[in-house]
């Protein structure tokens, strides 16, 4: 760290014994001559800030917080560069993002050109891998929204690919791939999901949603020390974005197992919240194994399983989120009207009632409006019943995603004490081009509605999706959030930009409201006395810098539980 960023000096810690009590007679770190804002308020900024231990030990002025330097206090300049509370990432997929850093990642590539070449650079440095897997491409990039076989055996005849879509929702295998998995013209799914046939009824080498397990379950398993080893470099990977907490928004009993060694090994540098995915062939033993870990959480303040993730529809791209009138880009859409739920919506239902008893937190996929409608009528269902039987219990139950949704469904989310988990990354106008025809002029105005979710009283709660987006940094998010615009600037006026909000208000949602969104509004989200030391220190003012510029800050350094996890070495 250069003396440009911070001056650092440390030395000897001095305790105080009261009786039989050990309390800090000094803090441990001093943050100093910053712009500190805490998250109580849209305007709440304080000069400096100490921590004693994990936890935040006071803020106010430099040279209040100046009488709380002891010999051994270590002290930071911050040479007045903004910190903020860590960042919450209230809906990711950790393990596969993580997985994806030594794969195929496409996340970053623009067009068609750029798939190809990091396509053959993977296959050209890494001549020993059976497989080629990854994720990142986009509808985009192909005719018509939906890529071809063909265009992979191109780049890579002599070995099996597999690679999916940005968003996971959509998969594409070259002609090697589907002979392994024995695909062909007979070949049927009759799930959830897709084969997709050309015009002779041939395999294109595309699969929609839960049709792609015909190809993924051929793929080799990475091993358990494979699997630990990618998350280790996942940990390092969003301490570099100043991601501090996550919320997992899919996960079984042996995922949460992977977690449990990093912190039995104390190599957990983040806390974890998991959602456990339950469907339609979730067993009840599965079920017994969730409420297990939820009433026995490893340690709440780094790891507890307490949510349940349901997926009741897909994707606008590929026309399989549910709507509730057709699509505005084909005709007739047999896929929409046959209304092709992830899980039947009485048994989505039924589980819906049953695990709020059991006294899980909720989550449900629904990008679709009538998803999203459907959502909530099954959650309001459940707190109606709740009530009836005289349950008190606090419920934040939440919907993801929620990327159309009829006007008179929003005031719901605040009625009913719903959270909109929703991910501004997915709103960037460079993704839209297929989405946006498929939606339709129409219901444009309703589109990723985080405006009208905060004018309505609901608590908005953000996310990235990682690795089902284009990117995972907090800073990318934060300027769909308040620009609606590609990087370049495009649309000049912003897409559909009365749906922005302010720099405070997105902050909010990363921080804030997603410690809320855990039920750790009483340990982390803000930087106030008595709560974790999560934090993040930017290059950039994110209050004062054009909007436009957010996305150019950087994380200087990531702060948890009061122990620096990440330091850029030299200036952005």
């Amino acid at each position: 760290m250069n003396n440009a960023k911070f001056l650092i000096v440390s030395c000897w810690v001095v305790l105080i014994f009261a009786g039989n009590t050990l309390s800090a007679a000094e803090a441990d770190t001093a943050l100093l001559n910053g712009k500190i804002w805490t998250g109580e308020s849209a305007t709440t900024f304080v000069q400096a800030i100490a921590i004693a231990g994990n936890r935040v030990m006071a803020t106010g002025t430099d040279e209040e917080i100046k009488k709380l330097i002891g010999d051994s206090t270590k002290v930071i300049e911050l040479n007045k560069k903004l910190v903020t509370p860590g960042f919450n990432d209230a809906h990711i997929h950790f393990l596969s993002g993580s997985m994806i850093l030594s794969s195929v990642d496409l996340l970053a590539t623009t067009n068609l050109s750029e798939m190809n070449e990091v396509i053959l650079d993977f296959a050209q440095k890494n001549p020993n891998k059976q497989w080629l897997t990854g994720r990142g491409w986009k509808y985009g990039f192909f005719e018509g929204g939906m890529p071809n076989k063909k265009h992979l055996d191109s780049l890579v005849p002599d070995r099996p690919v597999f690679l999916r879509a940005y968003d996971g929702h959509t998969g594409l295998a070259n002609s090697k791939a589907l002979e392994l998995a024995g695909i062909n013209r007979d070949t049927r799914y009759t799930g959830f999901g897709e084969i997709v046939k050309d015009a002779n009824g041939e395999p294109t080498g595309a699969f929609l949603e839960g049709a792609q397990s015909l190809v993924s379950e051929v793929v080799p398993e990475a091993s358990r020390e494979e699997q630990l080893s990618a998350l280790r470099q996942g940990m390092k990977y969003v301490a570099s974005l100043g991601i501090t907490s996550m919320q997992n928004a899919n996960g079984d009993v042996e995922e949460y197992s992977l977690y449990q060694t990093l912190y039995e090994n104390k190599e957990l540098t983040l806390r974890f919240a998991m959602g456990f995915s339950v469907g339609a062939e979730t067993t009840e033993q599965e079920i017994a194994d969730f409420i297990e870990i939820k009433n026995n959480p490893t340690d709440p303040a780094w790891l507890k399983g307490q949510a349940i993730k349901f997926m009741v529809d897909g994707v606008i791209e590929s026309h399989t989120a549910i709507m509730l009138d057709p699509y505005s880009d084909i005709p007739v859409d047999d896929r929409m009207q046959a209304h092709n739920w992830s899980i039947p919506v009485d048994q989505y239902r039924q589980l819906v009632s049953r695990l709020d008893i059991e006294g899980f937190q909720l989550y449900t996929h629904a990008i679709g409006d009538l998803a999203v409608r459907e959502s909530l009528n099954a959650y309001e269902l459940a707190i109606s019943e709740a009530s009836q039987r005289g349950d008190t219990l606090k419920r934040r139950h939440r919907i993801e995603h929620i990327e159309q949704i009829q006007a008179d469904d929003i005031p719901r989310f605040a009625k009913l004490g719903v959270l909109p988990s929703m991910q501004p990354i997915h709103a960037d106008p460079g993704t839209l081009d297929v989405w946006s025809k498929a939606v339709g002029e129409e219901r444009l105005p309703r589109s990723f509605a985080w405006q009208s979710m905060l004018q309505n009283g609901a608590t908005l709660v953000y996310g990235s999706d990682w690795p089902a987006c284009i990117s995972g940094n907090p800073m990318r998010g934060l300027h769909s959030a308040v620009n609606r615009k590609t990087m370049d600037g495009q649309p000049p006026e912003g897409w559909v930009p009365e749906q922005r909000i302010t720099v405070a208000e997105a902050l909010s949602a990363y921080t804030v409201n997603s410690a809320y969104a855990s039920f750790d509004e009483k340990q982390k989200g803000k930087l106030v006395p008595g709560l974790f030391a999560d934090l993040v220190v930017l290059s950039q003012d994110l209050f004062t810098i054009p909007a436009m510029d957010i996305h150019k800050t950087e994380v200087v350094m990531t702060m948890v539980d009061g122990k620096e996890v990440f330091e850029r070495s030299s200036e952005p």
